[in-house]
């Protein structure tokens, strides 16, 4: 963690912090006074604060208040105050200075080789998706999925714990953050159900058919990307940009899915804010668009069927 300022010899200011309610409190001041922008596990500075402070000390992420009055031993107030300053000086996610990311409290290990993880799909996945009025009836019949641009490998991970019978291809077009998912694969004992692949997209698979896509491609326009804050600048830039009006990636997905989906099979794809474009760009498509807790816009993953997406002539008659 070499980000980290060494402040362990400033005796008096540690001192003047007890408990982790003093930290907690300090972060949330610090934050808000320096401007730091959120996005990549919480949205606002009380929400870092915590992660940061119950993180930084091995404690459940999900229960601050019990630990509001517990005393603090001086390595932990140094550790913390060293998270806390380094988020600051540095303006990486906090993800990053911890090693540590959680979707739907499951844990990956996360560092500047791949883009934090907080896929609307990986939600999606726990609820929306799959139930007996979902999109996925019977997770029980999915025997195969592919995790297109799989970053860390959280969604591949994630679909191979939901569907048990599946076997699970996770394609990547980056070596470096196919590292970061393979270790995420090992942690979490799921090696021999999880095959990591390089490549571009459907290119590496050959004549390979799923019964389920999931794709979470980079979709930031170039304005965005250019007006990155620091924090987001910080991660891949390869993770992010989807050319000039963000769809580049989602439009080659489109056009390659089909021929490697089985005949009842889903694609699940992510385009942020890109509903109306894609919309207005392929008006055939009866794509179906799932809402999340966390999603800012109204629908930024849609769903669509094996046969919505053949060719117009082979397409099954909708009744």
């Amino acid at each position: 963690m070499s980000d980290l300022p060494q402040i362990a010899g400033d005796d008096e200011r540690l001192a003047s912090f007890s408990t982790v309610r003093d930290l907690f409190r300090y972060a949330v001041s610090r934050f808000n006074a320096a401007g730091l922008a959120y996005g990549h596990g919480a949205n606002n500075a009380i929400d870092e604060a915590a992660f940061i402070v119950l993180e930084g000390l091995n404690l459940p992420i999900d229960a601050l208040d019990p630990f509001l009055d517990a005393c603090l031993a001086r390595a932990e107030r140094a550790r913390l105050l060293s998270l806390i300053e380094a988020r600051v000086a540095t303006r990486k996610p906090a993800a990053y200075l911890l090693n540590r990311a959680y979707i739907q409290d499951v844990p990956f290990y996360v560092d500047e080789r791949v883009i934090v993880p907080r896929s609307f799909i990986g939600e999606l996945l726990f609820h929306g998706l799959v139930g007996e009025a979902a999109p996925i009836a019977a997770p029980e019949a999915i025997a195969s999925v592919l995790d297109l641009c799989t970053g860390g490998g959280s969604l591949a991970i994630l679909a191979a714990r939901i569907f048990e019978a599946a076997r699970v291809d996770a394609v990547e077009i980056s070596a470096e953050a196919l590292e970061v998912a393979r270790r995420n694969i090992q942690e979490h004992g799921l090696a021999d159900r999880v095959t990591l692949i390089q490549g571009d997209l459907f290119a590496p698979l050959g004549a390979k058919r799923y019964d389920l896509i999931l794709a979470n491609p980079p979709y930031v326009d170039a304005a965005s990307l250019a007006d990155f804050p620091p924090e987001y600048a910080a991660e891949p830039r390869l993770a992010h940009a989807g050319g000039e009006d963000g769809l580049d990636i989602a439009r080659r997905i489109l056009a390659g899915a089909s021929d490697h989906l089985t005949r009842e099979g889903i694609l699940v794809c992510e385009v942020g804010r890109g509903r109306a474009k894609l919309e207005a760009e392929f008006p055939d498509l009866p794509l179906v668009w799932l809402d999340t807790e966390e999603s800012e816009a109204q629908g930024e993953v849609f769903v669509l069927n094996a046969a919505d997406l053949a060719p117009r002539g082979k397409r099954k008659t909708r009744r």
